[in-house]
């Protein structure tokens, strides 16, 4: 089918179908637990950088259930505690070199970019998975809800905010989220599984909203994976489709109270704007902004004049 078109005033009230299972808030306590319980084993290697401005490092902390999780500090040289901008990253994507972040740590901040476990880049998953895989990582674990793949990579991300509290040149009482694509939701998902975040920005984030059925994960990329490993395993669909719910942030988004920006390039008939609008919708922060004035998918590092505003007013705010 193709994507349907609909208006900017139908997207601002948008509230799709939540499908939360009942024990979606007793399953997440438990991954909170378990997770809190796993040991973060921190490190840091000092790189060479020629910005004087900048002090680099390559950081790595433990993966839940398994894995290494590799990414880049790149903090101001007094190395002083600052304001703090953790990075996740698109689907299939590595962490950028740390020369894309400098704009913000000459601007005062320290940056943290990691890879995602398993993915691109440096970052390993050695967690078991039952019942096999398909191309990519999304089918990962599919018919376990707490061996899932992104339940995973969602515990990853708050054990990012772990390792931010664990560097002295983090102020970790202003630490923002951040990401593009599936690093946007990796954002969303730290915001609201850890109340510590102080902001979150989520640029065209994936996983809002799983769609109706196997047939609607072919237009939601990158989840046509799931539906193309489904075919084959119709008996599967079921319980697929539940523990998807587990992740889907439509049904996270009430949990997210820190100040949040939600972007999306708008584009009427890009079948991911309803789930971004419906998930931005049922955020209850009072300070939330939905911006549709940067493109469909921005630079990792989001360097882009309508973040900065918003990041500075919330981590670094006038006295």
């Amino acid at each position: 089918m193709p994507p349907v078109e609909v208006s900017l005033e139908q997207l601002r009230v948008c509230l799709l179908p939540q499908r939360a299972e009942q024990d979606f808030d007793s399953f997440w306590t438990l991954i909170t637990a378990r997770n809190a319980s796993q040991r973060l084993n921190p490190a840091a290697e000092p790189m060479p950088f020629r910005i004087p401005e900048a002090h680099v490092e390559k950081v790595s902390f433990d993966a839940f259930d398994g894995g290494r999780i590799v990414g880049w500090s790149i903090a101001p040289a007094n190395m002083k505690p600052h304001p703090t901008l953790i990075f996740f990253q698109d689907y299939g994507q590595p962490r950028p070199a740390p020369a894309e972040y400098i704009a913000w740590t000459l601007l005062g901040f320290t940056c943290l970019a990691f890879d995602t476990r398993g993915q691109a880049g440096e970052s390993s998953d050695y967690a078991d998975y039952a019942g096999g895989r398909g191309p990519g990582w999304l089918t990962s674990g599919l018919s376990s809800p707490d061996k899932y793949y992104l339940v995973r990579a969602f515990a990853d991300a708050v054990r990012a905010i772990d390792f931010a509290a664990t560097c002295m040149e983090v102020d970790a009482k202003r630490v923002g989220v951040l990401g593009v694509g599936q690093g946007g939701a990796f954002a969303l998902a730290a915001s609201a599984l850890d109340a510590r975040p102080a902001l979150c920005v989520a640029a065209a984030p994936t996983f809002c909203h799983f769609g109706e059925g196997v047939g609607a994960l072919r237009g939601l990329a990158p989840c046509a994976e799931i539906a193309d490993w489904l075919d084959d395993r119709p008996l599967d669909s079921a319980a697929a489709l539940r523990t998807l719910s587990y992740v889907e942030l439509n049904n996270l988004a009430a949990r997210v109270n820190c100040p949040a920006m939600l972007t999306a390039g708008l584009r009427l008939a890009d079948p991911l704007l309803p789930g971004i609008f419906s998930t931005a919708n049922r955020i209850p922060a009072r300070d939330k902004v939905v911006d549709l004035s940067l493109s469909a998918r921005p630079s990792p590092a989001l360097i882009a004049e309508p973040v900065i505003t918003f990041v500075r007013r919330i981590l670094q705010p006038k006295r």
